[in-house]
C-alpha cells in the first residue's frame, strides 16, 4: 500500500497550511479522544488564520466530546486540501475510505505502523499522541491559544496515555500538558468525563466483559469476546465502548489482554493490549494489523473459534520469546 509518500516537518506543514485553503479533516472510524482532539484543535487553529474547514468522521462522535466539537461551524466549499489525523491506514477511515482513501494530501500521525498512504506524511513516532504533534503545529502557526484548542489537545494526550499511565508517556508529554494547563485547559473536568464518568449501560457491559473473560497460558493471556448480543442486552451504544479493550490487561498476572469484538457476522475487530516487554504491534502484524508496542489491533473475517485458534499460537510464541510463561 505504500506509495510515493513524502515525509515532511512541522515547519513544512505550516507553510502548506498557510498557503492552501478549504480543508477537509478526516478522523478515523470509531473515533477516540486523540483523533477527535487532533481534528478539532487543528480546525479551530485553521479558522483563526482565516481558512475554511470541516471535519468528517465515518462514525458518530460520542456525545461526551461535545465540549470539543460543539463550537465548530462546519464550512461549505469546493474542497482543496484533505488531511487525515491519527489515521495510520486509509482502511481506518471507514465509509470514507472509498471516497478519500486515495485522495489524502497530508497525514498527521504518531503511529510507527503508518502505511504511508497519503501524499505527504508528518510522522511523530515518539509522540504519545497525534495531539502532541498538533500542539507543535499550533505553536508554529502562532495563533492564539484559546480554550477550544487547548482542551482538544489535552483530551487527545490524556486519553491516548491512559491519564499518563501507559508506556508511551514521556517527559515531553508532561511538559506539553503542563503548558496546556497553564494556558487554561479544563483538565479536572476533562479527566472526570474521560475516566470517572460511566453510564449505567457502560457499567453493565463492563460486568459482562469481566464475567466472560477466558484465561490461557498460565493466566498470562486474558481473552474476551464482546458479541453484538452482549452489547444489545446491555443497551450500550458505540460511544459507551471506548476503553473496554483495556479491561482484560488490568487483571493481576496478565501480560496480554485481547478483546475480540464482533462487528458483523463473521467479522471481528481484535484489540491487543500488552505489558512490557511484550509488543502488541508485533503480535498484530502477523495478521496485517498495527499500532503501538502496548496497544495494537487487527481484524479477522472467520468464525470466532478460528479467531482464537489463530491468535493463541502467536501470543504463546511472543510470551515464550520474552520468558514470560510460568
Amino acid at each position: 500500500m505504500e506509495n510515493s509518500c513524502r515525509l515532511i516537518s512541522v515547519s513544512e506543514l505550516c507553510e502548506i497550511l498557510r498557503e492552501k485553503d478549504n480543508y477537509t479533516l478526516l478522523a478515523h472510524a470509531q473515533p477516540d479522544g486523540d483523533t477527535i482532539g487532533s481534528c478539532y484543535s487543528l480546525a479551530y487553529a485553521l479558522k483563526l488564520i482565516g481558512k475554511k474547514v470541516r471535519v468528517l468522521c465515518s462514525d458518530a462522535i460520542p456525545h461526551k466530546y461535545n465540549y470539543i466539537t460543539g463550537a465548530l461551524n462546519q464550512d461549505e466549499f469546493d474542497e482543496e486540501t484533505v488531511i487525515a489525523l491519527d489515521v495510520a491506514d486509509s482502511k481506518l477511515l471507514g465509509k470514507y475510505n472509498g471516497i478519500y482513501g486515495k485522495r489524502v494530501d497530508i497525514c498527521i500521525d504518531h503511529h510507527v505502523s503508518n502505511v504511508k498512504y497519503a501524499r505527504k506524511l508528518l510522522l511523530g513516532a515518539s509522540a504519545s499522541a497525534t495531539c502532541e504533534i498538533v500542539y507543535e503545529i499550533v505553536k508554529e502557526l502562532g495563533v492564539e491559544w484559546d480554550r477550544r484548542i487547548v482542551d482538544g489537545i489535552y483530551t487527545g494526550i490524556v486519553t491516548d496515555t491512559g491519564c499518563f499511565k501507559y508506556s508511551n508517556t514521556t517527559a515531553r508529554t508532561h511538559i506539553i500538558t503542563a503548558e496546556l494547563i497553564s494556558l487554561g485547559a479544563d483538565y479536572t473536568e476533562i479527566n472526570r468525563l474521560m475516566f470517572d464518568t460511566k453510564s449505567k449501560s457502560r457499567v453493565k457491559i463492563e460486568g459482562k466483559v469481566m464475567e466472560n473473560i477466558e484465561f490461557y497460558l498460565g493466566g498470562r493471556l486474558a481473552m474476551v469476546a464482546v458479541t453484538r448480543n452482549m452489547i444489545e442486552e446491555c443497551g450500550a451504544g458505540e460511544d459507551e465502548l471506548d476503553g473496554i479493550n483495556a479491561l482484560p490487561r488490568t487483571i493481576e498476572g496478565v501480560m496480554v489482554g485481547v478483546t475480540i469484538r464482533e462487528k458483523a457476522e463473521g467479522r471481528y475487530k481484535i484489540s491487543v493490549r500488552t505489558n512490557a516487554p511484550l509488543d502488541a504491534m508485533a503480535i498484530c502484524r502477523h495478521f496485517g494489523g498495527g499500532g503501538h508496542q502496548g496497544a495494537a489491533g487487527c481484524e479477522f473475517e472467520c468464525p470466532l473459534s478460528e479467531v482464537k485458534a489463530q491468535l493463541l499460537p502467536v501470543i504463546k510464541e511472543a510470551l515464550e520469546e520474552q520468558g514470560c510463561l510460568i
